[in-house]
């Protein structure tokens, strides 16, 4: 690669270097917020394509294509905690890329450059896309080790914020999934297709499948993301479940405390013959009220012993 150098400028100089340099790298910085001139960069820079209209264009999805010479892609890259779209156009002799807002991926691309030096323009369209993936593995990483934290801190202590922290580690799975799927598969097939072709080079088919390698391991650690995020909510769930199983244990102690004193009170309570013409004496009130209650507490007591309710109760606390 010969030596390069980086310069800003408008897109009229960007054009007359692209009709005239070897090997060239446009990076296109779009506002943010403004008209919808996507339509007209693609003239502009005098790539001249009809099908390169979307070029630039605000929100447009995530796509591939091989147009003869040239490959057109719209290619996701992670941002925070948002998913944009760089646009990229690579032929042999040039790659343009257009984006909305600073440009993310600008120093990483920088820095491979300087480190790897790439042969041509191609070379340099992969370094582009390898550094995109590089976004999604970092922010799924991330997220994994986060959720892995969260889990941890559950089995220490319950708390109610924990399922919104894993609610949104949640939905920020599905929106890496999302993102990068539909990309993966629509350049999957254009280089599937060309590498079908007998004038692929050996050096792009390596290129190539070095780029299909690690976008399996991305998309594997974003599905390891969402196993995790699943598995962590299950954890939740058992937790929650079993403090629900300890409250009606809790509750089963008391009632076979209290609902036999209860029927006591209640059946010595109804006003019938027996009762008031039989039992008139302190001894036998005092025998009958306090004794039988005796009684009924010793053997739920035993019950309670005998079937280890208590002792579990008093382990898991």
């Amino acid at each position: 690669m010969p030596q390069g150098t980086i310069v800003r400028t408008d897109l009229a100089e960007a054009r007359r270097r692209l009709a005239a340099t070897r090997y060239l790298l446009v990076d296109v910085e779009l506002p943010e917020t403004g008209p919808e001139e996507g339509e007209q960069l693609a003239r502009r820079l005098g790539l001249g394509d009809t099908d390169l209209d979307w070029f630039g264009r605000p929100g447009e999805p995530a796509r591939a294509d091989f147009l003869g010479d040239t490959v057109g892609l719209v290619v996701p890259v992670v941002q925070d905690e948002r998913v944009s779209y760089a646009h990229a156009v690579a032929g042999d002799r040039y790659l343009v890329t257009a984006h909305r807002g600073p440009a993310l991926l600008a120093p990483e691309i920088t820095a491979h450059v300087r480190r790897e030096r790439p042969r041509d323009a191609v070379a340099l369209l992969f370094l582009v896309l390898q550094s995109a993936l590089a976004t999604f593995r970092r922010a799924a990483v991330a997220a994994l080790l986060e959720v892995e934290e969260l889990e941890d801190d559950m089995f220490q202590q319950r708390r109610p914020e924990q399922v919104y922290r894993l609610s949104r580690l949640r939905r920020r799975s599905a929106l890496l999934h999302h993102s990068l799927l539909p990309y993966l598969q629509a350049v999957d097939e254009v280089i599937t297709r060309r590498m079908m072709s007998p004038d692929f080079p050996l050096e792009r088919q390596r290129l190539a499948r070095e780029f299909q390698h690690v976008a399996r391991m991305v998309l594997t650690d974003i599905e390891t993301l969402q196993e995790a995020t699943r598995r962590a909510f299950g954890s939740y769930s058992s937790l929650v479940a079993g403090e629900q199983n300890n409250v009606i244990n809790r509750l089963a102690i008391v009632s076979v405390i209290f609902l036999p004193l209860s029927f006591l009170t209640g059946f010595f309570g109804m006003n019938f013959a027996f009762l008031t013409d039989e039992l008139e004496s302190r001894a036998v009130f005092w025998l009958l009220a306090i004794g039988l209650q005796i009684c009924v507490l010793g053997g739920a007591f035993y019950v309670l012993h005998r079937t280890r309710i208590w002792r579990r109760l008093r382990d898991e606390d």
